[in-house]
């Protein structure tokens, strides 16, 4: 396990950062911004799981969810470890997002769809607390489905588990938001094509 002795280093003062291999490169890079909006995703499944905490003792459905959530963070962690790192430097038994983890989360979906009620229409982002943090990790989580896209187009070694890996994600934290909000008895923001602003 890494030790870290200082948090600041005076290294990227002037605007670069460095890659598990030893490159500096500028922090506006889009490695760096690919690597750096995984993070903001798991930061904001982080704050959807500190809401979800006062539920864990009496939940069921809470709880599941929770596990879900903390296993997701994990393999966040190791996908930015996988972008951190150019494909020459990566090392025998390196932690990787690999096909197995889209398989988890279809598993994870289709048993979160089994309590839920087919959408007829499209619905709003919001509800219950936590599931409102959920709609907002799954748009950060297409933000940085977008930005590997990218990347790759630069032939950048994103491979396609990573981003069957991050669109299965985003589906799930789709999911995963109604089945909190069905399980609290939160309604559905159903979208109103014909809305009218109040009287």
């Amino acid at each position: 396990m890494p030790k870290f002795t200082r948090i600041y280093t005076r290294t990227g003062d002037s605007g670069t950062t460095g890659l598990v291999g030893g490159q500096r490169v500028a922090k506006n890079a889009l490695r760096i911004e690919g690597y750096g909006t995984v993070d903001e995703l798991s930061s904001a499944i982080g704050v959807a799981r500190s809401a979800l905490r006062p539920l864990l003792p009496t939940h069921g459905r809470a709880a599941r969810l929770d596990a879900w959530l903390a296993w997701t963070q994990d393999a966040l962690f190791n996908l930015g470890t996988d972008l951190a790192t150019l494909p020459a430097d990566r090392w025998e038994g390196m932690p990787l997002v690999g096909a197995a983890e889209a398989v988890a989360l279809e598993r994870a979906i289709d048993e979160a769809q089994a309590d839920l009620a087919p959408l007829d229409t499209f619905i709003h982002p919001g509800g219950s607390l936590p599931g409102a943090h959920l709609h907002v990790a799954r748009t950060v989580c297409r933000r940085a489905e977008r930005l590997l896209v990218a990347l790759r187009e630069r032939d950048e070694g994103i491979s396609d588990d990573v981003l069957r890996y991050l669109n299965r994600l985003s589906d799930a934290l789709f999911v995963w938001s109604r089945w909190i909000n069905d399980s609290l008895g939160e309604p559905e923001h159903r979208w109103n094509s014909a809305t009218q602003p109040p009287p």
